[in-house]
C-alpha cells in the first residue's frame, strides 16, 4: 500500500522511463513524494511464455494504478518519440532498467539531465547483469549508484552511491528486490539534493571499471568439475533465470537452492552421495544428499525435473529410487 502523497518543498517535472519489476518501487516513491510525473515510458507489450500471449510491463501496470499517462513507443530512437518527450518539457528524466540504450539526442532534452538507478557500486559492474555478476564474484557487498546518464554504458557521473550487503542466501531474484527498494529511496534523496544544489556530479574512475553482459541460457549449465563454492554462486546468480541445470540420464534437472560443504566423498565429480546426519544438521534446510564437485560437496536443497514442480531434496529423493550413486552430467 502506497503512502499518501506528500507535498515536498522541492519537486521536479519528470518523465519516467522503465520496464521491469525492478523499476516499480522507484516510480511509486517518486509519486508518493509528490513529483510531477508527466508521462511514463515503457516497452510495448510483447509475447511471452509458452502461449506467447502479450505480457504487460510491470511499470505500465504500476503507472496505470497511479493514474499516470503511459507511452509505449517501439523505440526511443524514432523522431516521433523524441518529439513527444521534448513536448512534455521535463525538467528531469528518470531512467530505471528501461531495456534500451538512450541516445544523446534524448539525454540532451531535460535541463537537469537523465538520472539513472544502477544496482552496483559504479564503476564496478557496468552493463546488463550487475546483480548476478556480484553474486558470481562472491562479493559480500554491492550497492546502488544514482548517476547522470551520458552516451556510454553506465559511464556517467555519480550523484549518490550507497553500499548494500549481500546475504549468503541471496539470489539474483531476492537481491534485485532488495536493491529495487533500496535504490528507490536513494533516488528520492538524490533528486532532492540535486535540485537544491547540495551535490555535484562526480566523474567515475574508468581505470576501476568492470563490465557485464546479459546472462544466456547456457550460463546455467553446471560443470561438476568446478568447486562447490563456484557452483553455489552460479546457482544463486542464475535464479530465477536462466536457472542452473544439469542432466540425469538425458533429462534436465534444475537446481534452485544449494549449500557448499568443505567435505569430500572420494567419488568422481557429479556423483550423488548421501550426507551424514552431522552434515545434514550443519547445512541450512538439512538436505539428505549432496553432489561431489571438483572441490567439496554441494548439498542440494531444492531441485526440479523438466516439466515437474520444484521439490525439497527429501521429497525428490523419495520419488527417485536409485538416485543416490547416480552420475550427473
Amino acid at each position: 500500500m502506497l503512502e499518501s502523497r506528500r507535498t515536498p518543498r522541492n519537486v521536479m517535472a519528470i518523465v519516467f522511463i522503465g520496464t521491469p519489476t525492478f523499476a516499480v518501487p522507484s516510480i511509486e516513491r517518486l509519486f508518493t513524494e509528490g513529483h510531477e510525473i508527466s508521462a511514463v515510458i515503457t516497452q510495448p507489450d510483447r509475447p511471452a511464455g509458452r502461449g506467447r500471449q502479450p505480457r504487460t510491463p510491470a511499470v505500465k501496470l504500476a503507472a496505470e494504478r497511479l493514474g499516470l499517462t503511459v507511452l509505449q513507443p517501439e523505440s526511443l530512437r524514432s523522431p516521433d518519440a523524441i518529439a513527444r518527450i521534448r513536448g512534455l518539457s521535463p525538467e528531469c528524466i528518470v531512467a530505471v532498467a528501461y531495456g534500451q540504450i538512450l541516445r544523446q539526442e534524448l539525454i540532451d532534452i531535460p535541463p537537469r539531465g537523465v538520472v539513472n538507478v544502477h544496482p552496483s557500486l559504479l564503476p564496478r559492474y557496468r552493463g546488463a547483469s550487475p546483480i548476478a555478476s556480484a553474486i558470481l564474484a562472491g562479493d559480500e557487498t554491492t550497492g546502488v549508484t544514482i548517476m547522470l546518464m551520458d552516451a556510454g554504458m553506465d559511464t556517467g557521473p555519480v550523484l549518490l552511491q550507497q553500499p548494500h550487503p549481500i546475504d549468503p542466501e541471496d539470489t539474483t531474484g531476492t537481491l534485485s528486490e532488495k536493491l529495487s527498494i533500496f535504490g528507490a529511496g536513494l533516488l528520492v534523496d538524490a533528486l532532492q539534493r540535486w535540485l537544491r544544489g547540495e551535490i555535484a556530479p562526480a566523474p567515475q574512475d574508468d581505470s576501476q571499471a568492470t563490465t557485464t553482459s546479459l546472462l544466456r541460457k547456457e550460463d546455467g549449465r553446471i560443470d561438476w568439475t568446478r568447486t562447490a563454492v563456484a557452483i553455489w554462486r552460479q546457482i544463486r546468480a542464475c535464479n530465477p533465470w536462466p536457472g542452473a541445470y544439469t542432466h540425469l540420464r538425458g533429462d534436465q534437472v534444475n537446481i534452485w537452492t544449494a549449500w557448499p560443504l568443505d567435505a569430500e566423498s572420494g567419488n568422481a565429480p557429479g556423483t550423488v552421495v548421501h550426507l551424514t546426519q552431522e552434515q545434514q544438521a550443519n547445512t541450512p534446510g538439512s538436505p539428505p544428499f549432496a553432489i561431489q564437485t571438483g572441490i567439496g560437496l554441494l548439498a542440494v536443497r531444492e531441485l526440479q525435473r523438466a516439466g515437474r514442480r520444484t521439490l525439497q531434496a527429501a521429497e525428490f529423493l523419495r520419488g527417485m529410487p536409485g538416485f543416490i550413486g547416480s552420475q550427473l552430467n
